[in-house]
């Protein structure tokens, strides 16, 4: 029987479906990209965003218009308040991921399942099969300690819960022994990993980039309130050669006024202080962080205030997001600006946005080093990202090849490199 998954979302979803189709491969099901070409569709959904949770809607109701044999996988069925309009489909909650085989079995043979549990587990250790051979997607935590106000995904994940350290660190040995070179510890806080078991993000970093072998170590999203715990022992790590210069950190926005609306647990002035103390220690850092516009009662003059900080941080990476109220959240139930209100400032930002970026990039043209080709690229060539992170298009190279470049080229998306012997 052929099988296809689908799958939408964030790396931790990535994770789950690598370990889906690892199982399934191992119990003798064929994989296939296309959903045309299979027996049953396993949509691995997310609600994170309105616009991502109506593609999957889309993707359902064409599977069904296909007459295609449907499991609905992830964040979705997880969330009680999606079970009406998933009731005549089969789910599978996102503690159940190693159950896939048995769910597939029973789908195939004309069952309708539904298999949600609360139970957390470790999704660690099961055979997988790699999007990427190259990369290693390896999930820490589920949950979170947070309770903002536009998130659903605490209704599908709950609260924090750290997996065990050793079980993170043979995860990472086996891809390591199947030819892995870049690490991802990705979670929905990376720096809240360990505060519900005594130990923390500073630890397992510690023991990681102790492991043998030429790796390189991608550090996933993490909370202010939680990172400035343990900053000065964190840029220390992040000095590291196997660590890549690379913060993901979300400040959603510049006013307090707003951060505490969101229920955000730290101030405008927390996230300056890390930034400031980072970029000082290590000046070139790759910075990615995520900005909401048109939160609910955000005047003007706060929303200048996050125009500022966008200003002030010039990050590399910005996640920009436009409002959008999630079924369940209390910031659905707050009084909404009026319709365009945030689209009109998420424009505002982008443009200041790209001409950041622009010049950010073609600041980098000339510079000559090491790079680890990690992604084939969408238009031919391959990607390989460098010390700070930095996507850089070359011509001809093998996935997990450490290569020296030379960059000759920038652009608003990336930067274009030559071989380079010194």
């Amino acid at each position: 029987m052929n099988i296809n998954i689908l799958t939408f979302g964030c790396s931790a979803n990535q994770a789950d479906s690598e370990i889906m189709a690892g199982l399934l491969t191992k119990a003798g099901y064929e994989l296939v990209e296309s959903a045309e070409s299979a027996d049953l569709v396993i949509v691995n959904s997310c609600v994170v965003k309105g616009k991502t949770e109506t593609h999957v809607f889309k993707e359902i109701c064409r599977l069904k218009k296909l007459k295609k044999k449907i499991i609905v996988a992830g964040c979705m069925p997880q969330t009680k308040i999606y079970t009406s309009k998933l009731k005549d489909v089969s789910v599978l909650g996102v503690y159940e991921t190693e159950r896939v085989v048995d769910a597939v079995k029973a789908v195939l043979s004309g069952k309708k399942i539904s298999w949600l549990s609360t139970k957390k587990k470790e999704k660690l250790c099961f055979p997988r099969l790699r999007k990427n051979p190259a990369i290693a997607v390896v999930v820490i935590s589920s949950g979170c300690l947070g309770h903002c106000t536009y998130c659903i995904v605490k209704l599908a994940k709950g609260e924090l819960f750290s997996y065990p350290e050793n079980m993170i660190i043979n995860e990472i040995k086996t891809a390591l022994k199947e030819g892995c070179k870049e690490i991802w510890l990705t979670s929905q806080d990376c720096a809240a990993y360990g505060l519900d078991t005594g130990t923390s993000l500073v630890s397992l970093l510690e023991t990681v980039v102790a492991l043998d072998g030429d790796f390189f170590v991608r550090v996933g999203m993490s909370n202010p309130n939680h990172l400035i715990k343990n900053l000065d022992k964190l840029i220390e790590l992040y000095k590291n050669p196997k660590v890549f210069k690379f913060l993901h950190i979300p400040v959603q926005s510049g006013n307090n006024e707003i951060l505490k609306l969101m229920n955000r647990k730290y101030t405008v002035e927390d996230f300056r202080t890390i930034i400031t103390k980072f970029r000082k220690a290590i000046p070139t850092i790759t910075i990615s962080t995520d900005l909401i516009c048109g939160f609910p009662s955000e005047t003007e003059k706060q929303f200048e205030d996050s125009l500022e900080i966008i200003k002030w941080l010039e990050p590399d990476v910005l996640n920009l997001n436009m409002f959008w109220p999630r079924p369940g959240t209390p910031a659905a139930k707050m009084k909404q600006l009026k319709p365009g209100t945030g689209r009109e400032r998420t424009r505002k930002i982008a443009e200041v946005f790209e001409k950041i970026l622009l010049r950010k990039n073609e600041a980098w043209v000339g510079w000559k080093g090491r790079i680890l080709i990690d992604e084939i690229g969408k238009k031919g060539g391959f990607v390989g990202r460098n010390f700070a992170y930095k996507p850089i298009v070359i011509k001809k190279a093998k996935l997990g090849e450490l290569i020296k470049v030379k960059i000759v080229d920038s652009t608003i998306d990336y930067l274009s490199g030559q071989l380079y012997a010194e």
